[in-house]
């Protein structure tokens, strides 16, 4: 599995992060969708919404990514109707960590293949964020998690060296936007625009939505 796990990372074009600060939680993503060696297009939502208080950033097969977002979704909403109380974000994250683990272990022509973060916030107000490798594996981020994407290496190591969990969350949202442009820079997997969600007491808000236009200048 750690093999298949590592050659995952070759085959998901994308990079998404997930950063835990004083405040809350940064979510972001660039919004480059691949087929193969191909840009089929250039304005993907990879961070959807679940509910109103849960965001799913996702790295994979976009059918897998939109299956996964709409099972937890159901999920969740029977959950709430049944117990009368909103679930946490880490029964949902668990959902999606058991959504992955079972469809990966059916019958299937096509490798089912997602890899996420999962963030949001509670009714107390407290937030999360949880990272659900391919395999279904979950664990919650306690600092800063890229999952799977092609562009992990260049925002982990971005992040390695510039995070602090005293950050508040304007600094934390810059941290997101050089991390991102980062990987852009250099994973050819990734580009051509960035979304960044804030997860806080007061509920989710989209911060930032930049598109990166390539720019021609002649050479001296």
């Amino acid at each position: 599995m750690d093999a298949d796990l590592k050659n995952s990372i070759l085959k998901t074009g994308t990079t998404i992060l997930g950063i835990v600060c004083k405040d809350g939680v940064v979510i972001g993503a660039d919004t480059q969708s691949t087929a193969g060696t191909i840009v089929m297009n250039k304005d993907s939502e990879k961070i959807q919404k679940v509910n109103d208080y849960l965001l799913f950033a996702g790295t994979g097969m976009v059918s897998d990514i939109q299956r996964s977002v709409k099972l937890a979704a159901a999920e969740l909403r029977l959950k709430q109707l049944r117990s009368k109380s909103r679930p946490s974000v880490e029964q949902g994250a668990n959902l999606v960590a058991n959504i992955i683990y079972q469809s990966i272990r059916q019958p299937q022509m096509l490798q089912f293949m997602v890899g996420s973060l999962i963030a949001g916030v509670n009714e107390d107000g407290t937030t999360g964020v949880y990272s659900i490798d391919p395999s279904g594996g979950i664990k919650e981020i306690k600092d800063y998690d890229a999952n799977f994407g092609s562009g992990m290496p260049y925002v982990l190591g971005l992040l390695e060296r510039q995070y602090n969990p005293n950050m508040s969350i304007k600094e934390v949202i810059e941290l997101a936007k050089e991390a991102l442009k980062s990987a852009t820079q250099r994973d050819v997997g990734s580009g051509y625009g960035i979304d960044i969600y804030t997860i806080t007491k007061e509920g989710i808000k989209k911060v930032i939505e930049q598109e990166i236009k390539p720019e021609y200048k002649d050479r001296k």
